[in-house]
């Protein structure tokens, strides 16, 4: 039988994709598996695994291949846009989960960071109330920032997470958090594990931790500042707590503890995050083995 026009037109486009070698499979990495095989569900990587824990620096191979090794904990972090003094930027908590979700990821061995959620609730926008008095600050409506982790926590379920956990860098994120997992793990029954680990925001603890290092608040400024979450924001970004510039102006200091010998600072940064790592993996081990959020922890 003499093949047809149509027939014929159909070859003339196959035979380049076939010259690819696009294998059969589901539509993944943005696009169509029959337009390039680098679409398809199968295909392996072309480049050598990745060193980042974070979810936004990995390709989609990446993290296809992160999950099948064993990674199957996300951790969401929230941080905020909000004031912070003269001294320090307005993304503070976000600057500090840079290092310690990091740090946490990596002494999991088995978990990777989504992108931080700077956008959490921080003041009543109309009429303006708490931060939202001062120039910078984005606020979310409560209703709006639940709404936001339960589609972050629905994505990862839906990507094969088996557990995911959540941990916030400010006190006002913690009862949404909360919510937000209770709710999850009522309605999925445990799988996955959604667990809220309140035990990563004990900044009481932290500091009394550091005061045994030699990190002593014995001059309050009365300041939405401290020397703890100056030195975790340091760590990350020197500039986020305009370092240079209050050195040389001889105001690199809060509540009585020098911040300007570069490398005490260095050493006092990197135990802040350590500690905070530590306690946290440890929390959340409990949490995954009790299939979800632990009872608030007392305050201290």
């Amino acid at each position: 039988m003499r093949p047809t026009p149509l027939l014929l037109l159909a070859a003339a486009f196959a035979s380049p994709l076939l010259a690819q070698g696009a294998p059969q499979g589901r539509n993944m990495g943005g696009g169509n598996c029959a337009d390039n095989r680098y679409n398809c569900a199968d295909t392996p990587n072309p480049l050598p695994p990745v060193s980042t824990v974070w979810l936004e620096e990995m390709t989609w191979m990446d993290v296809r291949d992160a999950i099948a090794a064993g990674k199957t904990t996300a951790i969401i972090t929230t941080g905020g846009i909000e004031p912070n003094g003269p001294w320090l930027a307005l993304g503070k908590h976000n600057y500090v989960l840079q290092a310690n979700c990091e740090a946490i990821a990596r002494k999991l061995g088995n978990a990777l960071c989504a992108p931080i959620v700077k956008f959490v609730p921080e003041g009543g926008i109309d009429p303006v109330s708490g931060h939202m008095a001062s120039p910078g600050t984005i606020s979310m409506r409560e209703g709006t920032f639940r709404a936001l982790l339960t589609d972050i926590v629905h994505s990862l379920k839906v990507h094969g997470f088996t557990n995911i956990i959540l941990i916030g860098d400010s006190g006002g994120n913690q009862g949404g958090q909360r919510a937000v997992a209770d709710s999850l793990t009522t309605l999925w029954k445990g799988t996955p594990v959604v667990a809220h680990v309140q035990e990563y925001y004990d900044y009481a603890g932290v500091k009394k931790y550091m005061e045994a290092k030699g990190v002593k608040e014995d001059k309050p400024e009365g300041m939405h500042d401290d020397p703890v979450i100056s030195l975790n924001m340091f760590i990350t970004d020197p500039s986020s707590i305009r370092f240079e510039q209050r050195v040389k102006l001889g105001k690199a200091g809060i509540n009585g503890t020098s911040l300007a010998n570069r490398a005490r600072s260095t050493r006092w940064a990197k135990e802040i995050v350590e500690y905070r790592a530590t306690t946290t993996v440890e929390a959340i081990r409990k949490a995954i083995a009790n299939k979800g959020t632990l009872p608030a922890p007392e305050r201290r």
